[in-house]
């Protein structure tokens, strides 16, 4: 049974790909990968850049990249789930859980995403996205040798728990958590973002297994980075090192430095509500 076989080369991967094995339901579907995309839809977001979120997914989805990557898995489908959020009650699940294993299947999730365009919400909450979406794992009805979250956003935690009790929680689930943190200047709320983004990120929200970063600098480079980064997640792969002198294109691999201020975004707001609250 591949099932069985999955759970031996687990086994002798060793302890970091074991941990990831999630215990088997008999009436579940297997599949290479449970795959929760994580897309941030804070204020700090216009409509233009929403939609292309949301463009750049469903081209990146039924591009022959992702479905090369899918066919070339042990099962050869994979489940995946589209969730958008923002403050910490802020999440809303525009695509539950469905299966691609081929361009129909696919192309079915794309034109969901592409139905219609929501408006942004309030504020920015990692962590209850983190938390809301390692929940979602729990009797999803599918069980793949891999469980990984990519979450994309444009700024620090600024609401609910801190991010780095939630990033770790999802950890020790064997949850691999990657980011795509969006490095443009089109919105609206730039007092909230960070120039080095892709560094908190790195230290503050990625981790697991494989875990790494891909950021955006541009929004005329979405679509590519997404394709890139859901190929290198279907795959189980990581990018390839990037020369350090290449700063503002590098692809971050998951760093044991961890000198980045986690609580940065918090402490913005907190000097926003002092400026200007009474």
């Amino acid at each position: 049974m591949l099932r069985a076989f999955l759970l031996s080369l687990a086994t002798l991967l060793g302890a970091p790909v074991a941990a990831q094995v999630e215990p088997y339901d008999p009436a579940s579907v297997e599949v290479d990968v449970e795959l929760l995309l994580l897309v941030d839809v804070s204020r700090s977001m216009t409509p233009n850049e929403l939609e292309i979120q949301r463009r750049g997914y469903a081209e990146a989805l039924v591009s022959d990249a992702v479905l090369n990557a899918i066919g070339a898995g042990f099962l050869g489908h994979i489940a995946i789930a589209y969730v958008e959020w923002a403050g910490s009650y802020s999440q809303r699940v525009v695509n539950d859980w469905a299966v691609i294993g081929s361009l129909a299947d696919a192309q079915a999730f794309a034109q969901r995403l592409e139905s219609h365009f929501s408006t942004g919400m309030r504020r920015t909450s990692i962590s209850s996205a983190l938390t809301m979406g390692a929940a979602m794992f729990d009797d999803n009805g599918f069980t793949g040798l891999r469980r990984v979250i990519d979450i994309s956003g444009d700024g620090p935690n600024n609401d609910g728990v801190p991010v780095l009790s939630a990033r770790d929680a999802v950890l020790a689930r064997g949850i691999t958590i990657n980011g795509l943190p969006l490095m443009t200047q089109e919105g609206m709320g730039s007092h909230w973002q960070l120039e080095d983004l892709d560094l908190y990120y790195t230290d503050c929200v990625i981790g697991g297994t494989g875990s790494f970063v891909i950021p955006v600098n541009d929004w005329s480079e979405f679509a590519a980075a997404v394709r890139r980064k859901l190929v290198l997640e279907i795959a189980g792969r990581q990018p390839d090192p990037v020369p350090p002198q290449a700063r503002r294109a590098r692809v971050l691999r998951v760093q044991s430095g961890g000198g980045y201020d986690c609580l940065v975004g918090e402490k913005i707001w907190e000097n926003y509500r002092n400026n200007w609250e009474p």
